[in-house]
Formats: C-alpha cells, structure tokens, sequence
C-alpha cells in the first residue's frame, strides 16, 4: 500500500518557461476584496389578486439561501418603511417601493432589472 506515483506529469512544467498567470485585481479603495455581481434580480409591481393592493416582488435569486432573503427583506422593509415577507423564495414589500428595493439590491451587489408591469 506504500507505493508511491512513479511519473509525475506536471513534473517538466516548472521548467517549461510558461508565461505567468492573470494578475489579481487591485483591491478597492477600502482593502477589501472587490465585489462581483451576484447575478439579475427581476423586480416586479403586483397588483392582480392581492385585493386591490399594491406588492412589489423580487424574484430570480440564484446562490443565496432563505436567511439572506430574509435580511434583505428586513433591510428593504426598514429603509422603505414598510411591512414584507418572504415567500416561495420570493421577497414582497408592501406597496410600489421599486426604486428603494433596486437601491438596496445594488448596494448588495445584485444587477436589478424592472420587469412587468
């Protein structure tokens, strides 16, 4: 069972003069890893079937579970000053408040469409 590799394939690589891999991007201004876009979120006004009631809903989250829904949720609620939920992976905001929701999804680094009415 002690038997070792005997070829190593990457072995002659070392000495093979290859060109040096993409430099790391500078850090940003405050030192810390910059950011990348965590992908599109849709953000979308819903009316129908809510009694008359306006909701704005926030849909197509990919890669993050339901407690960074809900802080989002509650970050969203706070800065517009009213209630919301999550629901079916969804985040609903009570009312038409897609411009403060967009604001708050780019600041956690999301790519907010407006899609629907």
């Amino acid at each position: 069972m002690g038997d070792q590799f005997s070829n190593n394939p990457f072995e002659n690589l070392s000495a093979a003069n290859l060109p040096a891999g993409p430099e790391a991007p500078a850090p940003n201004k405050t030192g810390d890893k910059p950011q990348k876009n965590r992908g599109r979120v849709d953000i979308i006004r819903q009316k129908a079937g809510r009694g008359g009631k306006t909701v704005t809903v926030v849909k197509g989250f990919v890669g993050i579970g339901l407690p960074e829904k809900e802080s989002l949720a509650r970050a969203m609620q706070k800065a517009c000053g009213v209630g919301g939920t999550v629901k079916d992976g969804q985040i609903e905001i009570q009312g038409d408040k897609r411009e403060e929701v967009a604001r708050i999804l780019r600041e956690a680094n999301f790519r907010p469409v407006f899609a629907g009415g």
